[in-house]
């Protein structure tokens, strides 16, 4: 990698695509190193730990979705943009809930990149005044990305973590799936808020059987509330 400022690690079969995003990347002031699979892509993280992977869903040896997958099953915490043709709900799902943290679609603008990889490292990057939330019985950490419900650990994907870490610097506030798609994912999917009510489910999946009445309350027509007895809103 050329020196400069964060290391963007970026993953493309396709030389073209690569040759760009490498040359847009650096002129931005990042550090860029460029792959073509998905095994050179574990080797590179493995070398050279970046701070953000742009990493393409169809290679030639795997998928990004499962390049994903064992990057974060090895402890890789750093975020990952997914860069793809495909544009249905379905696969934003699915790569998201893998360990992604963004999806852009081909064809892309260079400025979209730029600007959605500076969104993500200034939210991954930026130092937190305290590293511990509360909210009622939840705690979470978000040094070692453990959430607790009273003495009952709670195990999240990443993007679960950082739907429930929303919620809980909002407690007792109806948020709506506006304001969720921009805090959580920082973009609309094209206004498709499905997602939101997709994420707010598997939240409720594992906090519930901890508790005796929902935490996470449905305001219908206007949101989602963490209902935290005693917590101001």
């Amino acid at each position: 990698m050329t020196e400069g400022g964060p290391k963007i690690l970026v993953v493309d079969d396709e030389p073209n695509i690569r040759e760009l995003l490498s040359t847009s990347l650096r002129f931005a002031g990042f550090m860029v190193r460029t792959v073509g699979n998905g095994a050179a892509a574990i080797s590179a993280v493995i070398e050279e730990e970046p701070d953000l992977i742009v990493l393409d869903v169809m290679l030639p040896d795997m998928n990004g979705f499962g390049v994903t997958k064992r990057l974060r099953a090895s402890g890789f915490t750093s975020p990952i943009l997914f860069l793809t043709a495909k544009d249905e709900t379905d696969d934003k799902i699915e790569g998201l809930n893998s360990g992604g943290d963004d999806y852009v679609t081909k064809p892309f603008s260079l400025d979209e990149i730029v600007a959605r990889i500076k969104a993500i490292l200034r939210r991954t990057m930026a130092a937190e005044e305290d590293a511990v939330i509360r909210a009622g019985e939840l705690t979470m950490d978000q040094d070692t990305h453990e959430v607790f419900l009273a003495d009952d650990p709670i195990e999240l994907s990443p993007t679960e973590f950082k739907l429930l870490r929303y919620l809980m610097l909002n407690p007792n506030r109806v948020l709506s799936k506006a304001q969720i798609l921009d805090h959580v994912w920082e973009y609309d999917f094209n206004g498709d808020a499905g997602i939101v009510e997709s994420y707010i489910s598997y939240l409720r999946r594992k906090l519930d059987q901890h508790t005796d009445e929902p935490l996470i309350q449905t305001k219908r027509g206007f949101g989602y509330m963490l209902k935290v007895p005693g917590a101001k809103a």
